[in-house]
């Protein structure tokens, strides 16, 4: 119940992210020294301890919730018979047939696994494997420098793991905004994480005390364990798919309008198995929106701006355009930063490295892009994100009040630094 999102995805490595910040003290070293952790020895049930709480809440929530609005609910393994009619198996092998005017599909995806890669969920595993590991490694091998590979190449560098992350592409966070992935991996590379960008990993091979991953440029990396982080596959391939007169791409992503209908009208799919942008929190009002369409309720669309958080340690969030796509775009733009370090709210928690930077339109000034790095990066986007919904400029977060001390704060700091720069261009044409 809940699905990936709450079993092996978002809750489960969020929280683990949470336990991994309190049991390092981590975020406190800027004030205490960086000898500073909580705990000294960190095993991995310290760790699983908090997630399973975390995880068994939540079920209990999400099961409550279907059941108080009178859902009826079938657990078992589901198979299309028709395009009306789904066999359900449940786990004593019964089957049950269910028919329904509507159907939606929302079985999310698994992570993708190379087919030349022995995986054994003790030395090489994928992201969900993780979660079950029986002790923090040594040293760690991390495949892929995408969303899910970074956030866990953090956690294990704050853990005190040795981490090295392979990427075949010459970059990592291409859709984020330079400077802040530029801050990201400077903070990476003072956790002793190494980064292997134009390479790709031949081969990885099992031994007693380890494993040995082989790039294509003939380096090896020994490491006490390797992760691969290669993106992820639909659940489509024992849905049988053609009875219901659909079809899935190679990755098991279903093609949907805007609607979210497949190609038979009445069936609709929503979440990760759909594709980009793959977010539990979009993936949940793509299931609204599909749920009014098919009962003919009147739906609004989903905005177009749509925040994106990456728990990384520390965390980055955005909305809205980065520079460089300002720059092709050729729209002219200001930009106004704030720094953790010159708020005193930063300096409360410890966090000198953080930042906040607005990017205003030259012309109307309005708010085209908000892009943060640091300590609650991914609650704080949520102001750009109202201003910028209600088409707000620039000038209404210089004239705001925030609470002080408060790290929302930093938007008037750095609303009034893009005012000055364009006070500076007006006064010369004066």
């Amino acid at each position: 119940m809940g699905g990936v999102s709450l079993h092996t995805g978002t809750v489960p490595s969020k929280t683990l992210r949470e336990a991994v910040l309190y049991l390092t003290g981590l975020t406190q070293r800027d004030l205490y020294g960086q000898s500073y952790r909580l705990k000294e020895d960190i095993t991995v049930a310290d760790l699983t301890a908090r997630t399973q709480h975390v995880v068994g809440r939540e079920m209990d929530v999400v099961r409550n919730q279907l059941s108080r609005n009178r859902v009826a609910m079938f657990p078992g393994t589901g198979r299309f018979v028709d395009d009306h009619t789904v066999a359900v198996t449940d786990a004593t092998g019964q089957e049950e047939l269910l028919t329904a005017r509507h159907i939606v599909i929302a079985t999310g995806t698994r992570p993708a696994r190379p087919a030349s890669v022995e995986f054994d969920e003790r030395t090489i595993m994928d992201s969900d494997g993780v979660l079950n590991m029986e002790r923090v490694p040594r040293s760690m091998v991390i495949v892929g420098a995408g969303v899910i590979g970074i956030e866990y190449a953090s956690m294990f560098a704050a853990l005190g793991s040795k981490v090295t992350v392979v990427e075949q592409r010459e970059g990592m966070l291409d859709f984020c905004d330079v400077e802040i992935v530029e801050a990201l991996k400077y903070r990476l590379r003072d956790l002793a994480v190494t980064f292997r960008f134009g390479e790709t990993v031949a081969a990885v091979e099992r031994h007693a005390r380890g494993a040995l991953a082989v790039l294509e440029s003939g380096k090896k990396i020994p490491a006490d364990a390797v992760m691969y982080s290669a993106g992820r596959q639909g659940l489509t391939d024992g849905l049988d798919l053609g009875k219901a007169g659909l079809t899935a791409d190679r990755r098991g992503r279903i093609a949907v309008d805007e609607h979210y209908r497949t190609a038979v009208s009445h069936i609709y799919a929503v979440g990760d198995v759909i594709g980009f942008p793959a977010l539990a929190a979009t993936s949940m009002e793509q299931g609204r929106s599909a749920a009014y369409h098919a009962c003919e309720e009147p739906v609004n669309p989903i905005h177009h701006l749509q925040p994106i958080g990456i728990y990384s340690i520390p965390e980055i969030s955005f909305i809205g355009r980065t520079e460089d796509q300002l720059t092709d775009e050729k729209v002219p733009f200001e930009v106004g930063v704030s720094r953790y370090r010159e708020l005193a709210r930063g300096q409360i928690v410890g966090d000198a490295h953080g930042m906040l930077k607005l990017l205003v339109s030259s012309e109307d000034r309005r708010l085209l892009g908000v892009h943060c790095f640091g300590t609650g990066a991914t609650e704080l986007i949520h102001i750009g994100q109202a201003v910028m919904g209600c088409g707000g400029t620039v000038d209404y977060l210089v004239d705001a009040v925030f609470n002080y001390p408060t790290f929302a704060e930093s938007y008037k700091v750095a609303a009034l630094d893009a005012t000055n720069k364009m006070r500076e261009i007006d006064h010369l044409r004066d």
